[in-house]
Order: structure tokens, then C-alpha cells, then sequence
């Protein structure tokens, strides 16, 4: 079983990274593989709706959003990061959000997701609201903490004196390892992935 951590702050090793560094430290200690990426510090650029992806699977642009595109049957879970930025995510994680589960989401079923989010004050139930919508689109179990996904400090250092949030980063993942491993073992009992009716789609008409 792996976990995919997706580090959508344009600072490497800032306070997102050390929130999801817990979360995949408690992961690991859980026997649970993981990979967390970064994004980096260059545009993303946006979807272009050219619908290309439905036909071929994957996003046109050659870069990390096609990327994990063709590798995501790797991964059982999850789990996005993201700083506050007026209340929502970075443009640039949008952006990659946005091309990652368009021509996905029949891949993404079944897998767990979370989310994890920075703030130095506020913010952050807006953000976590934001991300937690992909999940709730494609038919992603969420995982839940014992609070809010949320670490607070305008440093790494101030995330650090976050006791509370760094417990509940180490919950979220203690939570996530349980239910893949749950998951796995209804699987190999003979409970199967749910099937889907054919999707209807309806437009809001006067």
C-alpha cells in the first residue's frame, strides 16, 4: 500500500511540508509506503478544456501533471497540501488539481484522500473545504482527524510548537493506515470495489 503526498506550497521545506512530513513519518511507522512530491516554484498552467485527456487518459502538457497521471494505479491514497492563500489553495495547486482529476476520476475511485493545510491565522476551513472537493466529486473516502486538517505558524518552528496540530497530522495518519489496511483486507476477503451506474448528467434549465 502507498500514499501519494503532494506538497502544493511553493516552499519546499516550509510549514506544509513539515505538516505533511508528520503525517508520512506516523504513515511509514504504520507500515504504510509513501512518495511526497513538490510541485516547485514554476507555473502550472491551467486546464485548457481541449478534452484531449478523455480520449488518451492523461493531460496533454508533458510535466508533472501527466506525470502522476500515468503513474496514479501506484497509489492507494492521497493526501494534498496546501498554505493558505486568501482562503484557498495556491493557483498553482488548483491548477494541478484541476488537470489531475479532470480525465481521472474513475481512477481516483476508491482511492483515500485527506487534505492538509497551513496557515498563520486564518483561513484554513475554507482551504480544506477547497481541496476536500475533489475527493468528494470522485468518489474518495475521506480520512478524518480529530480536528481539522490544520497546522498554525507563520515558520516551520511555529508549526513545530503547534502540539495540537502536529497530533492531529499523526492522527490523520494513524486513521489513513487503518482504513487502507481495512480496505485491503475486505479486498482479499472478496468485498469488491462498489459498480457504478452509467453517470447521468443534467443541466440547470429554466
Amino acid at each position: 500500500m502507498k500514499v501519494l503526498l503532494i506538497n502544493g506550497s511553493p516552499n519546499k521545506n516550509g510549514c506544509t511540508y513539515t505538516a505533511l512530513h508528520e503525517v508520512e513519518t506516523t504513515l511509514n511507522d504504520n507500515g504504510i509506503e509513501t512518495e511526497l512530491i513538490y510541485l516547485g516554484k514554476q507555473p502550472i498552467p491551467g486546464c485548457i478544456a481541449c478534452m484531449n485527456c478523455l480520449s488518451t487518459g492523461h493531460c496533454f502538457h508533458k510535466d508533472i501533471v501527466q506525470d502522476i497521471q500515468m503513474r496514479l494505479d501506484e497509489f492507494d491514497g492521497i493526501i494534498i497540501g496546501s498554505p493558505v492563500y486568501y482562503s484557498a489553495p495556491t493557483g498553482q495547486l488548483v491548477s494541478f488539481l484541476n488537470r489531475l482529476f479532470f480525465s481521472t476520476e474513475k481512477r481516483m475511485a476508491g482511492k483515500v484522500g485527506a487534505a492538509v493545510v497551513s496557515c498563520r491565522r486564518g483561513g484554513a476551513s475554507a482551504t480544506f473545504e477547497q481541496i476536500n472537493q475533489y475527493f468528494t466529486i470522485s468518489n474518495m473516502p475521506i480520512v478524518a482527524s480529530q480536528y481539522w486538517n490544520s497546522v498554525h505558524g507563520r515558520t516551520p518552528d511555529d508549526v513545530l510548537k503547534d502540539k495540537e496540530g502536529l497530533q492531529t497530522m499523526r492522527t490523520l495518519g494513524k486513521n489513513m493506515a487503518w482504513l487502507l489496511k481495512s480496505i485491503e483486507a475486505g479486498r482479499q476477503n472478496g468485498i469488491e470495489k462498489p459498480v457504478y451506474e452509467p453517470r447521468v448528467r443534467t443541466n440547470f434549465i429554466q
